[in-house]
């Protein structure tokens, strides 16, 4: 009896510690809210010291839309980089050993919500860390080279 509860223990944990990992993968696409068509899914995208794309942009996903120049493919970037337990907009961890690399002056701050919750991250190119931070959600931000 005890050998037969110390199996079934045993795949229980095995099955619990999976589930995670089965769980993790892309959040779904939010359907629009009813009513008005609208999607919660709505940034405004400031950037400084880019030359060219200097100001501030909307943008709408789901459907895509708004005053950003590449509106379909940084929504697409924002799905494809949306996951269950990370948040695509959360900064570098104080305790991250970055190389000592300026990517020049540019930064950007973005607000707003997506995937239901709300969005104020601030962006710039100061440290490898940042750069990296920045080149991955191009192009929801303007590519910085």
């Amino acid at each position: 009896m005890l050998r037969r509860f110390a199996v079934t223990a045993a795949a229980s944990l095995a099955a619990l510690a999976a589930a995670p990992t089965a769980l993790a993968g892309p959040l779904p696409v939010p359907l629009p809210l009813l009513g008005g068509g609208q999607t919660e899914d709505r940034l405004t995208v400031t950037v400084d010291d880019v030359p060219g794309v200097e100001g501030t942009y909307t943008l709408e996903c789901h459907p895509a839309g708004g005053s950003h120049p590449r509106a379909q493919q940084a929504c697409d970037k924002l799905d494809s980089v949306t996951t269950w337990g990370k948040d695509p907009f959360a900064p570098v961890p104080k305790d991250r050993a970055c190389t000592f690399v300026y990517g020049g002056a540019a930064t950007a701050h973005v607000t707003g919500s997506w995937a239901g919750r709300p969005v104020d991250a601030t962006y710039s190119r100061t440290n490898g860390c940042e750069i990296s931070r920045w080149d991955n959600l191009v192009p929801v931000l303007p590519s910085g080279r």
